[in-house]
């Protein structure tokens, strides 16, 4: 199976040249994993031309919106939740508490730990991500149609909770 690529807006609104037109994956057109990845990636990039002149992250929407939903989660918490290693979601969270959208307080019982919290700074980001993020949503499921985005979301689901077992706490 071949990739095609093609020219992708760069951060400054030109347009990179692809270098390549046709790419052989050889063994990863067969692989699941794969797909997942670049799917992720394509819909990142998916979400950011539907959210417009914002300079917040794509990514962080999952982690503001659960925040926003579980006021005080700690980092551990939330790692798991948005299934990224702890290590990894340290510098997001740095960023975002640097911008006043997250805060962070000690937990009197464990003095390793913080409560996260949105600011209404944070409150008021999520609201704005929260319309883009709703017609993203609708334009993927609008591509699979009714029936299959039904099921795709349902065998996503699954396959989550599958591989959520393999992984260590």
């Amino acid at each position: 199976m071949l990739l095609n690529t093609r020219p992708r807006p760069t951060r400054s609104g030109e347009t990179e040249a692809a270098v390549e037109t046709n790419i052989s994956l050889g063994e990863l057109s067969d692989y699941i994993g794969f797909y997942l990845r670049v799917t992720q990636a394509l819909s990142f990039q998916a979400f950011v031309r539907e959210a417009g002149d914002t300079d917040i992250r794509a990514g962080y929407f999952a982690v503001l919106t659960l925040i926003g939903e579980n006021p005080g989660i700690t980092q551990t918490a939330l790692s798991r939740a948005n299934g990224r290693d702890k290590s990894s979601l340290t510098p997001v969270l740095d960023e975002l508490v640097r911008r006043g959208l997250v805060s962070r307080d000690r937990i009197e019982t464990n003095r390793r730990a913080y409560a996260l919290k949105l600011t209404a700074v944070g409150k008021n980001a999520r609201r704005k991500l929260l319309k883009s993020a709703d017609q993203h949503e609708r334009n993927l499921r609008r591509a699979l149609g009714e029936q299959d985005s039904a099921e795709f979301f349902r065998m996503l689901k699954v396959l989550a909770a599958e591989l959520a077992k393999k992984v260590p706490t």
